[in-house]
């Protein structure tokens, strides 16, 4: 996918995620995400935060963290969720045109919205389509990387197999379900295992 295409389905998805802010009560927002240790309001400041992000801002703040990538993430995310609802709402609007992004692929911005805009979504109880070849393009590109996430260690030795649209990876015992899911599952997320079926899915669950 170019560039050009990923950024349009970056800004709809980060418009479609404040969308879904602005319906969100307090409650809502203090409920936690489907990321360890965040609020739903947390992830939306790391969302935001990736959002705004330069590649000199970046390496300012890996420097500050001591280059350890979970301190930096958690210090952007809470720092930005300080701002309130209302100022993240504005801002990530703001993002909805603007092609900024730290040092890394185009691609990963992508899935980075996708995913957090499900962890933040889910636990409430919401729904959300991505567009598929949005979902084909993350799952393609994080289906054999190691960085940061560990999606391909994690699925290594397992056939993953969407049931809502003709995409298949790997060999091995089975796991299928929708490929939003899979993508979550790729990335660590064990709350969304019961959307999955298969032989597969224990030891796709046993892993970390």
């Amino acid at each position: 996918m170019k560039a050009a295409e990923t950024w349009k389905y970056i800004h709809s998805e980060r418009a479609q995620m404040a969308d879904t802010w602005t319906t969100l009560s307090p409650d809502q927002w203090a409920a936690p995400s489907w990321c360890a240790g965040w609020s739903v309001q947390d992830t939306a400041g790391h969302i935001l935060a990736a959002a705004e992000q330069t590649p000199a801002n970046f390496y300012r703040e890996m420097i500050s963290a001591g280059f350890r990538f979970s301190v930096f993430a958690d210090r952007g995310a809470r720092r930005v969720a300080s701002i309130g609802p209302e100022e993240l709402i504005r801002r990530l609007r703001a993002r909805t045109s603007t092609t900024n992004h730290p040092p890394a692929p185009v691609m990963a911005m992508l899935g980075e919205i996708v995913v957090h805009g499900e962890d933040t979504r889910r636990p409430l109880g919401l729904k959300h389509e991505s567009p598929e070849t949005a979902l084909v393009a993350v799952a393609d590109s994080w289906k054999n990387s190691n960085l940061l996430i560990g999606a391909k260690r994690r699925i290594t030795g397992l056939r993953l197999r969407a049931t809502d649209t003709e995409w298949v990876h790997g060999d091995g015992p089975e796991v299928r379900g929708p490929l939003v899911s899979l993508i979550l599952a790729m990335t660590g997320r064990k709350a969304v295992h019961p959307d999955l079926a298969g032989e597969g899915v224990a030891a796709l669950a046993a892993r970390p």
